[in-house]
């Protein structure tokens, strides 16, 4: 808390945090602990964003967790070796680990993936580019979507591509956003970058199932850091109430103020109700795809109506630089969009239910 306004400004936080976060057990909470990992829930989980939240910062939580992405289809589908070499200082906080999926010519649309991965003997030759890529500039480990076969779902596979400073082939280039202004964001280039075939994740030609199962953990992650936003914005502004007067009066005795602060709270618990249901049905061994599609848009939904609920009520102090709502208000919409924009979830969750 005393820190993040100035890494906001500084526009990235010290690597030294995410060996703390090592130390603490932060970073290993819900992996293995052959693996230097702590065994944990999704409540777990969500626990620990309401936590880092307090901060205000959805870039800090994006960013130093971003190996919670990144990393879980390498648990799940490297080999043992693999593993081994890899998770280990990537929960010590040692290593930095990303996800790259999306490309400058799609989103969403897995299926058109671009970047090819040809083989040429014990290696795979990697040449394309992703892009918004959270910690992709200082990613030592770098778990990418690649086209292996045929165009389509069916030619899709995962590497775990390790990034070797000074050997051609790979570039990064900085992104300039909107908020979270603290986590580096990415684009990053393939050129003939070699990658051993030991480093792919999974049969050939069937990292769709990969990709699609690693989605549906974004998006829980996505939703408990949207709750968790709408809860501190909604704790400002009733503070905030309870201090400003207008005409006499403290701003929370006006009803319309109460009544604003009640549909807050109303759309908070019922966000918050949704998303300790899905958790507790995937720590169960589910997999439900539809209601987690649902819950990322009741999640980011309510952030959007929290956060602007709460920049009316703190009015100019709200609109000034510095302060928490400000932050969370221009933060908005990466989570709306991130890991699938609302409208596709939406579709998704419509072709699950059969409809």
């Amino acid at each position: 808390m005393p820190n993040i306004d100035a890494l906001e400004v500084a526009c990235e936080f010290p690597r030294e945090l995410y060996a703390r976060a090592g130390e603490l057990g932060l970073l290993g909470l819900g992996f293995p602990d052959v693996y230097g990992g702590l065994p944990g829930d999704q409540r777990s989980m969500i626990v620990v964003v309401d936590e880092l939240m307090q901060a205000a910062s959805g870039g800090l939580i994006a960013g130093l967790l971003s190996h919670g992405i990144g990393l879980p289809p390498i648990v799940n589908f490297g080999s043992e070796a693999l593993k081994s070499r890899l998770v280990p200082p990537i929960l010590r906080g040692q290593t930095i680990c990303a996800l790259a999926i999306t490309e400058p010519g799609g989103g969403s649309d897995v299926a058109n993936l671009q970047t090819r991965a040809r083989l040429k003997g014990d290696h795979y030759v990697v040449s394309g580019a992703k892009i918004f890529i959270t910690s992709g500039m200082r990613a030592g480990v770098i778990t990418t979507a690649v086209r292996t076969g045929e165009p389509g779902l069916g030619g899709l596979s995962l590497l775990a591509i390790e990034v070797q400073e000074g050997r051609p082939g790979l570039s990064r280039a900085p992104l300039k956003k909107m908020g979270w202004a603290c986590s580096d964001t990415a684009a990053i280039y393939f050129d003939d970058y070699p990658v051993p075939v030991a480093n792919r994740l999974g049969p050939e030609n069937q990292g769709f199932k990969v990709i699609m199962r690693n989605f549906n953990g974004e998006r829980l992650m996505i939703a408990a850091m949207a709750v968790a936003a709408a809860q501190v914005c909604l704790d400002e502004a009733v503070a905030y109430a309870r201090i400003r007067e207008t005409f006499g009066e403290v701003l929370i005795r006006h009803q319309v103020i109460r009544h604003r602060l009640v549909d807050m709270a109303t759309k908070i618990h019922g966000a918050r109700a949704f998303l300790a249901d899905i958790a507790t049905r995937i720590d169960a061994g589910a997999q439900p795809v539809a209601e987690v599609c649902l819950l990322k848009n009741a999640a980011t939904e309510c952030y959007e109506f929290c956060a602007d609920g709460a920049l009316q009520i703190l009015g100019g102090a709200g609109y000034m630089r510095g302060t928490r709502v400000e932050r969370l208000y221009r933060e908005t919409k990466v989570l709306s969009i991130g890991g699938g924009a609302q409208e596709i979830m939406k579709e998704l969750a419509a072709r699950q239910l059969g409809w």
